[in-house]
């Protein structure tokens, strides 16, 4: 199994970050949806415009996004134990559950619109929507300096 791995490393690699760009897409344009949402009178038809929106990019975006984004990524250690040595891999690795974390924040707060139960602000969910943005920067400097 490993010698498959390490044979087609260069395309696992390519599946992890096609994987990882969709994820962060959505997880950028999930908190913009509620933003917008935030704005929708509750019942209105757009309102339930905006849960529909949420609810598809959630589930056939963003949650396959990120479960491929683990599947590859976890190969590609699986491929190249030695990575599992690196200083900046195990901060890397402690950014991506923090992100998972985020993620799931993200699908509670979809289901409270869903419910028409949202107590947040368009403020929080402006301020919410930079975190994946930190998370993509400090992840990528990581993945391609190495500092550590």
């Amino acid at each position: 199994m490993q010698d498959f791995l390490i044979n087609h490393y260069l395309w696992i690699k390519a599946f992890h970050i096609i994987s990882v760009i969709s994820w962060m897409a959505a997880m950028l344009y999930l908190p913009r949806l509620f933003i917008y949402h935030c704005d929708s009178k509750i019942g209105s038809k757009q309102s339930e415009t905006f849960k529909i929106m949420e609810y598809r990019l959630l589930r056939y975006i963003c949650n396959p996004a990120m479960i491929a984004t683990f599947i590859f990524g976890g190969l590609m250690i699986f491929a190249n134990p030695d990575l599992m040595t690196e200083g900046w891999l195990h901060t890397k690795l402690t950014l991506l559950f923090l992100l998972s974390g985020f993620h799931g924040l993200c699908s509670k707060w979809r289901k409270a619109f869903q419910a028409d139960q949202n107590k947040k602000s368009p403020k929080f969910f402006r301020i919410a929507n930079e975190v994946p943005t930190f998370f993509m920067i400090v992840i990528v400097i990581l993945a391609v300096v190495k500092p550590f």
